[in-house]
């Protein structure tokens, strides 16, 4: 990781990435038309140094048909600073896989994320579970 940059862990929130759905992915889109937050499900670093993140998004829409997603609760909008959203959910059941170092898109970040709170944290990551296991859900940003 740069000089002075932060370290980005499991629950942080990025403000603002280009995130890419599976199903523009499978119409031949490979850039993220829009920045919006996501969350960091996973973060590890290999032996090698490099820093894989699997990555949710976040959306004010409602789910469309199919999506499996988080409702987040008022305190935790608040929490990550999306307090232009009356309601918000996590999408678990499609994800972003990028390596920091590798990465087109993702900067070590200058100052503290927002994050969310442990408790919801977990509920997330066991929705999450079963489609971060699964090729089919992911997204490679590579």
């Amino acid at each position: 990781m740069t000089q002075g940059a932060i370290a980005i862990t499991s629950g942080d929130i990025l403000p603002a990435y280009p995130y890419l759905w599976g199903w523009q992915r499978s119409l031949g889109e490979d850039a993220g038309p829009k920045d919006r937050p996501v969350c960091v499900a996973i973060a590890i670093q290999d032996a090698s140094g490099l820093t894989h993140f699997a990555l949710l998004p976040i959306s004010g829409s409602p789910p469309m048909a199919g999506q499996t997603t988080i409702e987040l609760p008022p305190l935790e909008i608040r929490r990550i600073g999306l307090r232009e959203h009356k309601q918000a959910w996590i999408t678990v059941s499609d994800y972003n896989y990028d390596v920091l170092e590798r990465s087109f898109v993702l900067e070590p970040p200058r100052r503290p994320l927002k994050r969310l709170s442990p408790q919801f944290l977990k509920i997330v990551l066991r929705a999450a579970r079963k489609f971060l296991a699964s090729s089919a859900a992911r997204v490679d940003r590579l």
